[in-house]
């Protein structure tokens, strides 16, 4: 296979012209033009079409090893609005003595009356539980722009000097952030392939900075517990929110159910009549139903009535297995990674949550 020694501006990708299937194929007659587009970009970009990817999560881990033995400033992008499902775990042992400067990005999506100094001071005691120290923390919407400027004075700041990695699971939206900072440095748009599949970025893309140095572009590292990996391309636009979220509020007795389309389900067991508020995008449908009835429900109608998933995939999704809880604090928030939670607000309920084998379902101290 004749490769180049072009690369994709869009994924980072060596381009090459023999293999169409091929990963960075490009027809020999882009290769004419100043900034070399291959075709998977070209479909994402144009068309929302995605074609997987063969790299491995070893590839990934190669990839990452070599900035830790690099001085550089480590720029760690994370989705606030799934901040434990888009968390890389073990980045200490990738940063080396590296800073590492934590960004939450889609800050937007949350609900208006959160506070931002609360916001703040939740990512930074969560990161610490998580084993990381941030060298400081920000707040930004790279696809509305808010606090890009802040954004790009703080990693001038912090990087004195030196080159910046920015790194972060798929689907954190990295490449639209830097695709911004890219606008606010040098006012061209779109460098970077986006989009809200997951894995977009093939390669590292290193970004020239004013004085010589890099700011590098790794590809986004696949969590496989993240609910994007079990349903369908077309199905992600359900679960992955575009705009600010509205907190859907139930009154539920004991022994009752809802059902997050057919992906998750909630169980209410006992604790007496209560209110419980869910933070989910606003299109994906939440059903409520008996406890009793719940079993037969979605084996009836999961892929219909309760999508997604739809009827086809029905044969290769995940059974659905229960988590049961016992809340004990107050504000407790019950977090389906890579759906959004339920916030329990007064302690003593006793909960099931049940996801897709594989999906992590965890308890966190009310992020709202």
């Amino acid at each position: 296979m004749s490769e180049t020694n072009i690369v994709c501006i869009g994924c980072g990708i060596k381009v090459q012209t023999e293999d169409p299937k091929g990963l960075g194929y490009a027809p020999a007659s882009a290769l004419e033009k100043d900034a070399v587009i291959c075709q998977r970009c070209f479909k994402l970009k144009h068309y929302n079409e995605v074609q997987d990817v063969s790299l491995t999560d070893d590839d990934f881990l190669k990839i990452l090893n070599g900035v830790g033995s690099k001085d550089a400033l480590i720029v760690k992008i994370v989705d606030i609005f799934d901040f434990n499902g888009s968390w890389l775990p073990g980045l200490q042992r990738f940063a080396g003595g590296n800073d590492v400067l934590l960004i939450a990005n889609k800050f937007d999506l949350l609900p208006k009356s959160v506070k931002h100094n609360k916001l703040i001071n939740w990512l930074q005691a969560s990161s610490k539980e998580l084993g990381l120290k941030p060298i400081d923390v920000l707040l930004v919407s790279a696809s509305k722009g808010h606090n890009m400027k802040e954004a790009a004075a703080a990693i001038e700041h912090y990087r004195n000097g030196k080159d910046v990695f920015v790194v972060g699971c798929t689907n954190v939206g990295k490449s639209t952030f830097i695709n911004r900072m890219i606008k606010e440095v040098t006012g061209e748009e779109d460098i970077i392939t986006t989009s809200h599949f997951p894995g977009t970025t093939l390669d590292i893309i290193e970004i020239p900075l004013d004085d010589g140095k890099n700011l590098t572009d790794t590809p986004g590292i696949i969590n496989h517990h993240q609910m994007a990996h079990h349903i369908d391309k077309r199905d992600l636009k359900y679960i992955t929110p575009k705009k600010e979220i509205k907190s859907r509020v139930y009154q539920l007795n004991e022994e009752q159910t809802l059902f997050f389309g057919g992906l998750a389900r909630f169980d209410y067991l006992s604790g007496g009549r209560r209110a419980f508020t869910c933070y989910l995008s606003n299109e994906l449908d939440i059903h409520r139903t008996k406890l009793v009835k719940a079993d037969d429900l979605y084996k009836n109608h999961a892929g219909e009535l309760l999508t997604p998933p739809r009827k086809d995939q029905m044969d290769e999704f995940p059974e659905l297995v229960p988590h049961e809880f016992s809340i004990k604090e107050a504000k407790t928030d019950v977090v389906f990674s890579g759906l959004g939670w339920v916030t329990v607000n007064e302690p003593g309920a006793k909960i099931v949550a049940h996801v897709p084998k594989g999906v992590n379902v965890i308890l966190r101290k009310s992020l709202i």
